[in-house]
């Protein structure tokens, strides 16, 4: 039943995805989808999971497939470490980890579209667009939060 209700928040993640913009540019939901799972549930599930998202975007996307996968794997494993003893959590530091997680995975499938495919776009053009996507996510790092803080 819990993997039904994944498998629906991760087709909704997609459809709101390309179908949700602001000022032309859409949020990155599916790196929000791989932060609160790794948030939640530890680096290996975090990892398998933003990976699991990343093959299926990457998929869709019709170009190579890895740049998402590494760059949702990533962002699964390191937002797992935000939660437990190494800091204490208050929704500032969900603000500011989604906002700098989201960038790293926009710049991770930059760089590889980048040196494996083509240039996707002006480097100054990629750099706006992944900070103002960080900014539309970092909305949400107020509501997500780890497991130990509900």
């Amino acid at each position: 039943m819990r993997g039904i209700f994944f498998l629906i928040v991760i087709f909704l993640a997609f459809v709101l995805q390309t179908r949700v913009s602001i000022i032309g540019i859409s949020p990155n939901l599916t790196a929000a989808l791989a932060y609160y799972f790794g948030l939640r549930n530890g680096e290996t599930k975090g990892m398998l999971f933003g990976a699991f998202i990343g093959i299926i975007e990457d998929s869709l996307s019709g170009g190579i497939l890895g740049p998402n996968l590494i760059g949702k794997g990533l962002v699964g494993f390191i937002s797992s470490f935000m939660s437990g003893s190494f800091f204490r959590w208050t929704p500032v530091l969900g603000i500011i980890g989604i906002f700098f997680l989201t960038s790293f995975d926009g710049f991770v499938v930059f760089l590889s579209k980048a040196i494996f495919e083509h240039m996707p776009r002006g480097i100054s053009n990629a750099i706006s667009v992944i900070l103002v996507t960080a900014v539309l996510n970092s909305l949400l790092g107020i509501f997500l939060r780890p497991r130990d803080e509900d």
